[in-house]
């Protein structure tokens, strides 16, 4: 009760600030948002009774809906070290209500027939490529409008606070499509109203001063020698992580374990859709994976409430040995049988190890790594991660059945995570190499 006490009292400070309450409230709104588009994209390109529902295609969904975290991560701050972020936020959220209302118009139209579908994946697309910019800029004019002792607080509220409104959004959305009859306006509803608070989260975004968010002194270099230079500094950091061995080691391994979850991830949509839910009736199909989300995401709740206090006693990285465990545990269990009731018990384990594993590698990361090199690392951890994804799409293609369970793929994913966690335990470093960063690797 005193953490939370604490916590309330440190966002009360918060939101006295005027600056943060309007930054604050664009994140929500726009975070909410964020959270009708997903479920809309989702019923639309994984749920909707025009699409097949076949491994094949929800993985190239998938591995399409992930690209731009993939690609464009990286490079946002270039352009947001350009660009006035206040004004990324307004025009970026307007640019998002035209991309989604385009989309929701398509649906009503003409649905996913022919270009109709070619149509809607192109404009997601672009809204999820245009989302990963706005995080970036919520998270860079943060300290423009909190400093000191709160700024720590705020880095660590603001984030879990928007993953809630993302949250309540998708629900609303949910919803909405529930109170529908199936048809046209049925697929469309959720992004309608993300829509519309796209164009909400815009208006508050003029709230703030022009040039309130920064950049204070925009670079006017050449953006070309930017890209590239961030290219390189990609390839620095991979170096050096290597040479260091432990972070290297810690992000080699949830590379792995993000590989695997995604194929299950893939799955589980197909599970809900094909297996658990009557055929044709994808709203049950999309109740189903809600359900599956639910779990998840209360496994990594819990994540974050044990890990801190377990990881003390194992370390870092027998914890991770530990979650690799739990993971092949999940999928071993997910091998007796397609039932509801072991397909969600398992989404909540993989969903604790999943999280309580990339908890611990980014201590090591942040441990481990020199603040020279820290910015790199994590801009090279963020194009792993989502690579790993993309990569586990493309096996899922060829590897899931259309039906979403099989008995000799839940074996083979719990024998890659025993393989995974020996490794790490008999192979993976406790200590990082030594290291002078003026002649590391990455400097030379």
């Amino acid at each position: 009760m005193g953490a939370i006490t604490e916590t309330w009292q440190d966002l009360r400070a918060l939101l006295r600030l005027p600056g943060f309450r309007r930054l604050f409230a664009v994140r929500l709104v726009s975070q909410a948002g964020d959270g009708m588009f997903q479920v809309g994209l989702a019923s639309l390109l994984f749920f909707s009774p025009e699409r097949a529902g076949t491994a094949a295609g929800v993985a190239g969904a998938f591995a399409v809906m992930l690209a731009p975290f993939t690609v464009v991560g990286p490079f946002a701050g270039v352009l947001l070290d350009r660009w006035r972020r206040r004004q990324v936020l307004a025009v970026g959220n307007a640019v998002r209500l035209v991309l989604t209302g385009a989309m929701a118009a398509v649906m009503l139209t003409g649905g996913l027939a022919g270009a109709g579908e070619a149509a809607v994946i192109v404009l997601g697309l672009a809204a999820l490529s245009v989302n990963r910019f706005l995080l970036a800029a919520l998270s860079a004019g943060l300290p423009r409008v909190v400093d000191g002792p709160l700024l720590l607080t705020a880095n660590s509220l603001t984030p879990t606070l928007g993953a809630g409104a993302v949250f309540l959004g998708g629900g609303v959305g949910f919803v909405l499509g529930l109170g529908l009859p199936p048809g046209r306006m049925h697929d469309a509803a959720a992004l309608v109203c993300a829509a519309v608070v796209f164009g909400v989260a815009g208006l508050l975004a003029l709230r703030l001063g022009r040039d309130q968010l920064g950049p204070e002194h925009p670079v006017r270099g050449r953006l070309g020698a930017e890209i590239a230079a961030v290219a390189r500094g990609l390839v620095d950091g991979a170096r050096y992580l290597v040479a260091r061995r432990t972070p290297g080691q810690g992000l080699l391994v949830m590379a792995a374990h993000r590989f695997l979850y995604g194929v299950v991830f893939i799955a589980a949509i197909l599970i809900s859709r094909n297996l658990l839910a009557e055929p044709g009736n994808t709203s049950a199909g999309l109740a189903n994976f809600a359900l599956v989300i639910a779990l998840t995401g209360a496994g990594g709740a819990c994540a974050v409430l044990i890990t801190p206090v377990l990881s003390r006693r194992t370390g870092p990285q027998g914890w991770i040995v530990c979650m690799l465990l739990l993971a092949a545990a999940s999928q071993l269990l997910l091998a007796t049988t397609p039932s509801r009731t072991v397909i969600l018990i398992g989404a909540g384990l993989l969903g604790l190890a999943a999280q309580s594993a990339k908890i611990a590698v980014d201590t090591i990361v942040q441990r481990d790594t020199h603040d020279d090199y820290r910015g790199r690392a994590f801009a090279f951890y963020d194009v792993l991660y989502n690579a790993a994804f993309v990569g586990a799409a493309v096996l899922a293609a060829f590897a899931v059945p259309d039906d979403g369970w099989s008995r000799g793929l839940f074996i083979l994913l719990a024998l890659a995570y025993l393989a995974v966690a020996a490794l790490m335990w008999l192979r993976g470093a406790r200590d990082p190499a030594d290291l002078d960063v003026r002649h590391s690797p990455a400097a030379r």
